[in-house]
């Protein structure tokens, strides 16, 4: 099959890889010269472990490029995908379409006959619908279908997740669309993997559920952890006897300081306006946005407590301002929330996180950015675990604690135990929901 994969973002880029390495032949498309050109070069603009690696093994093979010419990719391709983003528009809460309504009525004019025009990007129900519209008004005699494909890609483990799915969700509604989006999920398929055929809206809908019920199902347990704290409850017992009831599950029940990342935020908050405008509020979706937020200015006042109710002039060392651990993702990090609040309160910030300094520099001013959690801790009055990266998993607390002015610990991801900060020189160790 002939795939043109159209935006080179996090979504469009992991999955123009993958196709490929299914043996499609697949042409990623992007209107950034500059990020182009590192593609070319064989450099991959974002952090994905492993992504670098299969990228070159498919370019080698002949079977991946990159251009800034869509007409060149669209000619002759059997599916276009719409990889663009859709950031949240501001004042309202919905998602921009303007960038995905662009790359429709480009596609439109570059169609040189069938092709199944694939929306790749989350977008709000009846977008399919509207892509259409565009492809024909740019268009009026292109030969096409359109079709709605969600991703589900977790940062940090996309390349596993899109080799080995829970399913695959296709949109489709004719049965030369189905039979081309078969062919190109074809090698999932023959593993067994599951794949969800439904309607346009089903599958818009799908995305946007899924994504709302995983915040609710983290929002929850961090709203049980606060209380947790107040009756002397280990949220991290009451987790594991709640995950282990086969209908609620162990994943996302992780007490934290909030989600972040480029979905979650995004998502709940576009549903929550789709719901709005058809007069269905979505009501629990509305609470776990507001939740959401109240949790992370709680870790503000978990870390001044801390700090004996002052802030102004404290030390302060950050471990962790990614989203989450393996990537460079700082989109609505808790992060971005919690330290500017610590610097304006007048508290001296020292960072480390093994990928954030590239986004981070330019979203938290006023820190002080260094190479080690040791160096971090040098002079500090507390140090704070804020994401969970493996290097953070595995310290030398008692070398940590001697090197501090003052050795407490706010664990924000439950890594370590009071016992263990205790033994390790530590006087205070906070940790959430216990």
């Amino acid at each position: 099959m002939k795939i043109a994969m159209i935006g080179t973002g996090y979504v469009g880029l992991v999955s123009g890889v993958c196709f490929s390495d299914f043996g499609h032949e697949v042409i990623c498309v992007d209107k950034d010269p500059s990020k182009i050109n590192r593609l070319c070069a064989g450099q991959v603009p974002i952090f994905e472990p492993g992504l670098e690696d299969l990228m070159a093994k498919n370019v080698a093979a002949g079977r991946l490029s990159f251009t800034l010419d869509l007409a060149e990719a669209v000619a002759g391709a059997d599916a276009v995908f719409i990889a663009v983003g859709t950031p949240t528009r501001r004042g309202d809460g919905h998602a921009d379409l303007t960038y995905v309504m662009a790359a429709a009525a480009e596609i439109g004019r570059a169609l040189t006959g069938y092709a199944v025009i694939v929306t790749k990007s989350t977008v709000p129900v009846g977008t399919n619908r509207k892509v259409a519209e565009a492809v024909l008004a740019a268009n009026p005699n292109a030969d096409f279908d359109v079709a709605s494909n969600p991703e589900f890609l977790r940062e940090g483990a996309a390349i596993d997740d899109f080799m080995r799915p829970d399913r695959v969700v296709v949109g489709v509604e004719s049965k030369r669309a189905r039979k081309v989006m078969g062919d190109i999920y074809r090698p999932l398929f023959l593993r067994d993997f599951p794949i969800v055929y439904t309607g346009l809206e089903s599958a818009e809908m799908i995305k946007y559920a899924a994504n709302a019920f995983l915040a609710t199902k983290i929002t929850f347990i961090n709203e049980i952890a606060a209380l947790c704290e107040r009756v002397g409850a280990d949220v991290k017992d009451v987790a594991k006897g709640m995950g282990m009831d086969g209908r609620i599950g162990n994943k996302f029940l992780h007490a934290g300081p909030g989600y972040g990342g480029s979905c979650f935020p995004k998502d709940t908050k576009a549903l929550a306006r789709i719901g709005q405008e058809h007069a269905v509020p979505m009501q629990i979706t509305e609470t776990v946005i507001k939740v959401n937020e109240e949790i992370k200015r709680r870790m503000i006042d978990k870390i001044e407590d801390l700090c004996d109710g002052v802030l102004n002039g404290k030390t302060i060392a950050v471990l962790g301002v990614t989203f989450k651990p393996n990537t460079d993702d700082m989109r609505d990090a808790p992060s971005l929330t919690i330290v500017p609040a610590l610097v304006g309160a007048g508290a001296r910030v020292k960072v480390v996180d093994p990928q954030g300094r590239h986004e981070g520099e330019a979203l938290l001013p006023g820190v002080k950015w260094v190479e080690n959690p040791y160096q971090a801790a040098q002079g500090a009055h507390l140090v704070v675990i804020l994401t969970e990266w493996n290097e953070f998993r595995a310290l030398d607390l008692t070398k940590m604690a001697k090197k501090m002015e003052v050795a407490r610990m706010a664990d924000l991801r439950n890594v370590y135990s009071e016992e263990e900060a205790k033994e390790g020189g530590f006087e205070v160790y906070v940790g959430i929901g216990r």
